[in-house]
């Protein structure tokens, strides 16, 4: 099992998050803070490897810039 720890939160933001947890359907808030951490890490991946998404072609031959003959 693993280690659990006590993280101190507004009220405000506790109820925020299980309303969260409802709309994601997980089954505690702890895996609903796991889904939005690796959420947010998925978006921070995509931006920043994903800069020219849609405005680069596939790699072809005539691309490679040297004499092969």
């Amino acid at each position: 099992m693993m280690e659990s720890t006590a993280v101190k939160v507004s009220r405000d933001t506790a109820k925020k998050l299980a309303v969260l947890q409802r709309r994601l359907h997980t089954e505690s808030l702890d895996e609903t803070i796991r889904m939005l951490v690796a959420r947010h890490r998925k978006e921070l991946i995509e931006e920043a490897f994903g800069a020219d998404r849609g405005k680069v072609g596939r790699f072809n031959e005539a691309d490679r810039g040297e004499d092969r003959s």
